[in-house]
């Protein structure tokens, strides 16, 4: 059965290097990744409905899973936005294709990225970590001839960790490129 590298590697050296630096007794307490959330806003789509088509297109080939749209909660009326209007598209991953991604990502896409110096290391306090690209034309699925506009997307790290603590150095294990922090 396959099983993806980075999945393997989480398994056989993240666990007892966390475990290790931490003091867990348990392998239940070691921080995992559970998802990673690919997330674009496309404000751009009230005016014009192709946006959204070829947004979803773009994301669901860079996660290798469909996208979906997402849709407006309240009406914003100086941004003439009505409830319900689709307004942004979004994709989870998790388990084997989340761990692809990570691979694809870290391995692909950000050394693609120009003058490139490493990620921030500015978590929310829960133990997730989001990173913002400005352009997805980082990623090799997206075809330069087919984008309709340039766009950049979030990628949200979901893990199981309890402090921002933990969670940076179970993402800095998987290799994560994090400016100011010594590997």
């Amino acid at each position: 059965m396959y099983t993806p590298t980075l999945e393997t590697r989480y398994k056989e050296e993240i666990i007892p290097a966390l475990m290790k630096e931490f003091g867990y007794k348990t392998v239940m307490q070691v921080p995992k990744l559970e998802k990673i959330v690919l997330n674009q806003g496309v404000g751009q789509a009230i005016a014009d409905k192709k946006l959204l088509e070829f947004s979803v297109r773009e994301l669901s080939d860079i996660a290798g899973q469909k996208a979906v749209q997402t849709y407006s909660s309240k009406d914003i009326s100086n941004f003439k936005l009505r409830k319900n209007m689709p307004i942004g598209v979004m994709v989870t991953l998790r388990k084997d294709r989340m761990y692809e991604f990570l691979e694809r990502l870290i391995a692909v896409a950000l050394p693609r990225i120009r003058d490139f110096k490493g990620i921030n290391s500015k978590l929310d306090g829960r133990g997730n970590y989001t990173l913002g690209i400005t352009e997805q034309i980082i990623f090799p699925e997206i075809d330069l001839d087919k984008i309709a506009k340039i766009m950049g997307l979030q990628i949200t790290f979901v893990t199981s960790a309890k402090t921002d603590e933990e969670a940076l150095a179970l993402l800095k294990h998987f290799g994560l490129p994090f400016k100011n922090i010594k590997n």
